[in-house]
């Protein structure tokens, strides 16, 4: 540079800053090689210093380090000393370049510049130990000479400079220095994603200890590096003349590893409390969940609650989930997937996935074989949203044996992996919104809730809040739909009571709370609780089985709720009013799924099993006249006696024929014959 030693001099200023004073004393404290440099700090040491690092990144850094070295004399000579006799250098970390680059953005005429992206760490290696030095020592005469290494191949004599004998020169491996080294796969962030295009990524490669491990998958990071151009494949014959774009890492930061990293500054912070402690905060945070869409307020209040979300148990023996999963099922046309969307995008840490394209590898986590063979964990949407949320739209579409994977991550919070040799648990501690359509196409109010689902009771169980969106004529309401959906192409929209980005930082804000239940709220959901499970018995006194209204699952689901209403309100306290809160959305989704039509009472029995206590009993009662009927044949029964008595029973050919087909994939009954029956 023809600044010389003026740049020399400006660089020694800078780090005769206090706050790089005390990174350099702190670096020789925990005996670390790297400093933090804030890019923007540069311009007090030159004007065009920042463009020149830009530019030509290796030569100033090499300057960067020379003078924090000098300094680190100052600040801690005995271990300056100590680096120097290592052979270790100190490495500037450059962090907040101006702004970032876009993945897709990464052109050939940015090659051997320093730039900065940001995006999503979809896959990271194993650690792996990096040829630094090398050490080389000849076979015939013993000589030796170190060489540095800083290309994609091993680098070095091939001939001894003392004996020259060919080929003689052997890598000493004991005597070779490795540092830690890792790559890591950014993908560029779904928001970012023009429409229509493929989400393009970039391996970064990590050197050094200070950059291992930094990030894990899903999580969002900003990155500073070198970007390089490296060949794909060992020069044999020939060399290709495509190139693979990595970037060399110079400093990793996360920037949204989970809620509580969002950075809030101290206006929007009092602002936050201000929201709160108007005395329509709950309804203007209600109102803020995709305003543009007309209705559906209680599903709203639910996604406000999710999005919060519970206060999460560890005990010494189980762990209980503070996540809220949350299921809707619609007509076509009623807004599923845009709230979905909705959702997703107000989360921190949201992904966005449908049904009909996903498997349960993308769900969850895939084992997949790197480009030097080795087997690594590919993180799937569950895992990605760890501590966010997962919307996964049309979830009937999905094929059976791959929701299933959503079993485990729904109420564990984990995700299990035994494939390739790698066995693992990855934390899934994602909050599950989904959404489908009725079986029928549209929701028939003729059939029972549970047959108008399209999904097995195993996963219905595992849903705090069910809720049918329906789209039902009726002349005030569609007058006013019209009127919204107008207005809204006519405004382009209106502005919700609080804006997006403050209700983003509202809801991470709000989360850092961690309630308890007050004595008073323990009352409440308790009187509930006992009142719903004996208010059944006391109707059907004189039945033999009463259907259940309620069960200890939805009783976690309660104090779920009552503590996200808590957190909303950011209160350290849950009081009785947010049970009730919660009591009265728990009552709106059983009252909408988790009731028999036929007696018209509770039944939770529809959600746990798919089937009503009734249409249990009539199975019972079914399974009752054929063991009856095979005691008296002596082990065998005739069919049509069978179907004689159970049609005088249900008054239906129909619905026998539903039965004695469910009984026999059930093993509980055997036709050995044509015409005969017999119990298992």
């Amino acid at each position: 540079m023809s600044e010389g030693g003026g740049i020399n001099a400006a660089l020694d200023s800078l780090f005769s800053l206090e706050k790089y004073r005390s990174r350099l004393r702190n670096m020789a404290l925990f005996e670390t090689n790297s400093i933090t440099v804030e890019f923007n700090d540069l311009f007090m040491v030159s004007p065009n210093f920042p463009y020149a690092l830009v530019k030509e990144p290796e030569e100033h850094l090499d300057l960067l380090s020379a003078a924090a070295f000098s300094k680190l004399l100052i600040e801690g000579g005995a271990y300056a000393e100590k680096l120097k006799k290592q052979g270790l250098r100190i490495e500037p970390r450059i962090v907040d370049l101006p702004s970032p680059t876009a993945i897709r953005s990464l052109k050939s005429s940015l090659l051997n510049t320093l730039v900065m992206i940001e995006g999503m760490v979809t896959r990271i290696t194993p650690v792996q130990p990096l040829l630094s030095k090398a050490t080389f020592a000849c076979a015939s005469c013993g000589w030796e000479t170190e060489v540095i290494q800083r290309g994609q191949l091993i680098e070095g004599p091939i001939d001894c400079p003392r004996c020259k004998r060919r080929g003689a020169l052997q890598i000493s491996e004991g005597k070779c220095e490795f540092v830690d080294s890792q790559i890591i796969r950014v993908q560029e962030r779904y928001e970012e994603l023009p429409p229509g295009q493929i989400p393009r990524c970039i391996d970064v490669v990590a050197v050094g200890s200070d950059l291992i491990d930094v990030a894990r998958p899903g999580d969002r990071v900003r990155i500073v590096g070198i970007l390089r151009a490296q060949s794909q494949r060992p020069p044999r014959v020939g060399r290709p003349r495509a190139f693979k774009m990595i970037l060399e890492a110079n400093s990793i930061v996360p920037i949204s590893r989970e809620f509580e990293s969002v950075e809030i500054t101290p206006d929007e912070e009092r602002q936050i409390h201000e929201i709160a402690k108007s005395p329509d905060a709950y309804q203007r945070l209600v109102e803020s969940i995709a305003p543009n869409i007309y209705g559906w307020d209680h599903v709203k209040e639910a996604i406000l609650l999710q999005l919060v979300g519970g206060v999460p148990k560890n005990l010494p023996d189980i762990r209980i989930r503070g996540e809220i999963n949350v299921l809707l099922i619609g007509d076509p046309g009623t807004a599923k997937t845009q709230i979905l969307k909705f959702a997703a995008q107000i989360s921190p840490r949201g992904l966005y996935a449908s049904g009909r394209g996903v498997s349960a590898a993308g769900l969850t986590a895939a084992v997949v074989k790197g480009e030097n063979g080795e087997m690594m964990l590919e993180a799937g949407v569950v895992v990605l949203t760890d501590r966010g949320l997962a919307a996964i739209d049309e979830i009937e579409k999905m094929r059976n044996e791959d929701r299933i994977a959503l079993h485990e991550a729904m109420e564990q919070q984990t995700v299990t992996v035994a494939k390739g040799g790698i066995v693992a648990t990855l934390n899934a501690r994602s909050a599950i919104l989904a959404a489908a359509n009725p079986t029928f196409g549209r929701y028939d109010p003729f059939k029972p809730p549970v047959e108008n689902i399209p999904l097995p009771a195993t996963i219905l169980s595992r849903f705090d809040l069910i809720f049918i969106m329906r789209d039902e004529p009726s002349d005030l309401e569609d007058a006013r739909l019209s009127g919204h959906i107008l207005t809204v192409h006519k405004t382009g929209g209106s502005a919700p009571p609080i804006p997006v980005n403050l209700l983003k930082k509202y809801i991470a804000y709000a989360r850092r709370f961690e309630p308890k239940l007050t004595d008073e709220a323990i009352f409440a959901i308790n009187k509930y609780f006992l009142t719903m499970r004996n208010a059944q018995k006391k109707v059907n006194e004189q039945q033999s089985s009463a259907p259940l209204a309620i069960t200890p699952r939805q009783l976690e689901s309660l104090i779920r709720l009552t503590l996200a209403h808590a957190k909303v309100l950011l209160k350290q306290e849950a009081t009785a009013e947010d049970a009730e809160a919660a009591i009265k959305l728990m009552e709106r989704s059983l009252r909408e799924v988790g009731y028999d039509p036929s007696t018209g009472q509770l039944d939770i029995d529809a959600v746990m099993t798919g089937k009503t206590r009734t249409v249990w009993d009539r199975y019972s009662a079914v399974y009752a006249i054929i063991k009856e009927l095979v005691r008296e044949g002596g082990g065998q029964a005739l069919e049509k006696e069978v179907r004689a008595r159970a049609k005088n029973l249900l008054g239906s050919e129909e619905e026998v024929e539903k039965i004695l087909g469910f009984l026999s994939r059930s093993g509980k009954v055997l036709f050995p014959k044509r015409g005969l029956i017999t119990a298992a």
